[in-house]
């Protein structure tokens, strides 16, 4: 029962960018340059994707974590959980900045990401661990993607985007260390397809 609402909760805080950081906002000492209308809008559009990356993030660390098999993965989806919630709080907090929000569909993508965990926990400790790496490696690639769009005088976009991609690079490595077992072609290519669903739309919603 205390997994059970402590799992609830957990939800629910993703869901509605409520989260709590560890450490200090990569960008909270840093000042924009002068950002029009539409720059500030693309900026909270690519934020939003971002936002609901984390949101994903923490429904498939939370359903990996309570059916992973050995003590050591879970250790490890538990840990990246908690980095990843840094993530979710400093999207959530940018996205106030640049007078936006969250992802309508956020109970939409915690859902299906929750089911995705659950699906790969349950064929094992070293394929749930390849989906973290595979997982992480788009991420990667898509941040930098990112990087490359945000406006020049984004800084604090920046500078908080920059640090999630160096703490994706870093759960992919340990993911990796444990044992993880590599995705076949068809199933990093669904990967891809939903993903791209998700970041086209959460764009906008």
């Amino acid at each position: 029962m205390d997994n059970l609402i402590t799992g609830f909760d957990r939800a629910l805080r993703a869901i509605s960018g409520v989260a709590n950081s560890t450490r200090v906002n990569p960008a909270h000492e840093l000042v924009d340059g002068a950002l029009s209308h539409a720059d500030r809008r693309h900026s909270a559009g690519l934020m939003r994707v971002n936002h609901v990356g984390e949101v994903c993030a923490q429904a498939l660390y939370s359903s990996q974590a309570a059916f992973a098999r050995s003590l050591l993965a879970r250790n490890q989806f538990v840990s990246a959980a908690r980095e990843e919630e840094d993530h979710l709080a400093w999207t959530a907090q940018r996205l106030r900045e640049l007078d936006s929000g969250p992802s309508v569909l956020n109970p939409i993508w915690y859902a299906g990401a929750w089911l995705a965990g659950f699906i790969a926990a349950k064929q094992g400790d070293a394929r749930s661990l390849g989906f973290v790496v595979e997982t992480e490696r788009q991420v990667e690639e898509h941040l930098s993607k990112h990087l490359k769009s945000l406006p020049a005088m984004d800084f604090k976009s920046r500078a908080i985007v920059a640090e999630m991609q160096s703490d994706e690079a870093a759960h992919g490595a340990a993911a990796q260390a444990l044992g993880s077992q590599p995705l076949g072609l068809l199933e990093r290519m669904g990967m891809r397809i939903m993903a791209k669903v998700m970041t086209t739309t959460a764009y906008y919603l």
